[in-house]
């Protein structure tokens, strides 16, 4: 059986290089369309499109707005994967424009691999995002393209990272937002990529939403803390902000900061990754692929007791 060709757009960044590699490893050819690389200024960015190729993959680079150059890569693959951060989401539109000239993809998962933007009711900040994620998925139903929504709720390595701060050994404090008892998702970035990749590739998937609430990963912040102090074997000093001084933040801070806290907000003190049930047609990743081995929360605790994140994976942004 012949192999998808994926495009990945925003392949450099935090999960779009998860997905990358994702594709590559399961033997897709992969694409990654990326912004005109300035040697003298992305160093970083440049060495990981060496290592991209190193693994086969085909580099494009130009801007989304490129129209005529988008529709021309477009017409060499099959699927298309959006990874784009907070402050680009709206620029799906120009790739759907340009996939609907194109005519020829069979399958696009728009950037979304958060909390079910349809069914939450977040903070100000926050809402105006989902917003955002709404009209890309409203443009991608009308498209006529076939499409696939993914929610993978929480990013395990940067949400413990942001809360546990594990590269630093000596760190014995830990903030807990509201009350600590809320339940969220807590999946690897790994996972959640080569989850994704098989969702792109599945005609059961077709036009449907996938959530991927695996069992072993849903959490609270205060089983979080306690399972890290038995791991470290070190008891952290606890301090607790308020759901009322959550709310305070999200509205008096530059709007980065803003939004940041009502991510917060939605996740550790409403739970809106598990406040809603699950609709009969919504496809769960775990029923759908019950051969995949995902790794759970206690799992990606001990690969960051032996090899935590850096430091800057850790800031909320």
């Amino acid at each position: 059986m012949s192999k998808s060709k994926i495009l990945i757009f925003g392949g450099t960044g935090y999960l779009g290089t998860y997905l990358v590699k994702a594709s590559a490893s399961a033997g897709h050819p992969t694409f990654v369309y990326v912004r005109p690389v300035k040697p003298q200024h992305d160093s970083n960015k440049l060495n990981l499109l060496e290592e991209f190729q190193s693994m086969g993959v085909t580099i494009f680079q130009g801007e989304v707005n490129e129209h005529d150059k988008l529709v021309e890569v477009l017409r060499r693959v099959d699927i298309v994967i959006v990874t784009f951060g907070v402050p680009s989401y709206l620029e799906q539109l120009k790739i759907i424009r340009a996939m609907e000239e194109a005519g020829n993809i069979k399958r696009f998962i728009p950037s979304e691999f958060g909390n079910e933007v349809d069914r939450i009711s977040p903070l100000p900040p926050f809402q105006e995002c989902c917003d955002k994620k709404k009209a890309v998925r409203r443009a991608a139903e009308e498209s006529g393209i076939p499409y696939t929504f993914v929610s993978a709720n929480t990013f395990g390595a940067y949400f413990v990272n942001f809360l546990l701060r594990p590269y630093d050994e000596k760190s014995q404090k830990v903030t807990i937002y509201g009350t600590g008892e809320a339940k969220f998702v807590c999946n690897y970035e790994k996972d959640i990529a080569e989850y994704t990749v098989r969702v792109a590739t599945d005609p059961r998937t077709e036009n449907g939403l996938v959530i991927y609430r695996l069992p072993k990963n849903i959490i609270t912040q205060l089983d979080l803390i306690s399972r890290w102090e038995k791991k470290t074997e070190r008891t952290m000093e606890k301090t607790y902000i308020p759901e009322e001084e959550i709310i305070k933040l999200s509205q008096s801070f530059p709007s980065e900061n803003a939004v940041g806290n009502s991510i917060v907000h939605s996740i550790f003190v409403k739970g809106e990754q598990m406040n809603y049930e699950l609709k009969e047609d919504d496809l769960d990743a775990v029923e759908l692929y019950p051969d995949y081995k995902y790794t759970s929360v206690d799992e990606l605790l001990d690969i960051f007791m032996v090899d935590p994140p850096k430091p800057g994976v850790a800031a909320l942004e």
